[in-house]
């Protein structure tokens, strides 16, 4: 009985000591979204620029990144974890740690309801209920296995972040628009933007800005437009309605596709647009037609 006793006290002594001074965290959050991880990531990072004194200052992948928030009197790191539990719904477990009152944060959690733990419910609230705006705001339709049409056009090569695409189309707009109609040249389809370079960890992109037109030898030679040939290859293609600023929420919801079927992709999307954002309207109604190449 006598060394049960000390077993047991040694057990609460060790789990005393790891609770104050060792476990990584000093509060977790835990909720399920009906949302793919991309969706959830890019939300994030939307809403930290919303919010004054934060930072993301690591990602590894898109199902973890850490952000560091500061308010008045001390240092939140935040650090996401997100989790995919089906097709539909992804599970966001976030660890909090106050970085300047860990300590007294952990003293006193099993007596009152601190200022910090306020402070965490409230924030966290607040990123929830824009990530379910953001959510009803658009909507991704996976159509499976089709093919990506070859098309001539004329394109302006463009380098962004992913937040900035639809800001780079439209200050290219009258540019590309007026040398069409200013040279007589025939268009042949929808506007469409290919991408050339997707980094999923730092969020930048290359892409192509792409009038397609009708091809012949006397096409004009300009130093800022050029011309190419979209080939013919197969992707996996969705549609994607809403506002063509958050368009990229079909890439992951593609890449996602993929992964959960086994079927290799050459993360390069393809975006056909079907609507003139500048003509308004509900933005739920805009459609666009989202491809991801399949590998050979």
């Amino acid at each position: 009985m006598k060394n049960i006793k000390y077993l047991i006290a040694f057990t609460l002594l060790g789990g005393l000591l790891w609770y104050l001074f060792i476990k990584p965290y000093d509060y977790l959050v835990t909720f399920n979204v009906k949302a793919f991880p991309g969706t959830i990531n890019q939300t994030i990072k939307i809403w930290n620029l919303s919010l004054d004194n934060s930072t993301i200052i690591e990602q590894n992948n898109i199902n973890n990144l850490k952000q560091r928030i500061t308010f008045n009197d001390t240092t939140y790191l935040y650090k996401w974890k997100i989790i995919a539990v089906n097709d539909s719904t992804s599970k966001v477990k976030v660890y909090i740690k106050d970085e300047h009152h860990s300590l007294k944060n952990r003293i006193l959690f099993p007596f009152s309801n601190t200022d910090f733990e306020k402070r965490t419910k409230n924030t966290l609230v607040d990123f929830n209920n824009k990530l379910s705006e953001h959510i009803k705001s658009f909507k991704v339709t996976i159509k499976g296995e089709s093919k990506i049409k070859s098309t001539y056009c004329a394109y302006i090569p463009i380098k962004s972040k992913q937040l900035n695409k639809a800001k780079g189309m439209m200050q290219n707009y009258n540019l590309l628009s007026s040398f069409i109609f200013e040279n007589n040249i025939s268009l042949n389809g929808k506007p469409i933007v290919e991408i050339t370079y997707w980094n999923m960890v730092n969020d930048s992109i290359h892409y192509n800005f792409c009038y397609p037109i009708i091809k012949n030898d006397s096409l004009p030679v300009n130093k800022i437009i050029k011309y190419k040939n979209i080939e013919n290859k197969k992707a996996l293609k969705a549609i994607y309605n809403g506002n063509y600023i958050s368009s990229d929420r079909a890439w992951y919801a593609l890449v996602d596709y993929a992964k959960n079927n086994n079927i290799e992709i050459d993360k390069k999307p393809l975006e056909i647009f079907y609507n003139n954002p500048n003509m308004g309207g509900n933005a739920l109604k805009w459609k666009a037609e989202v491809f991801l190449p399949i590998k050979k």
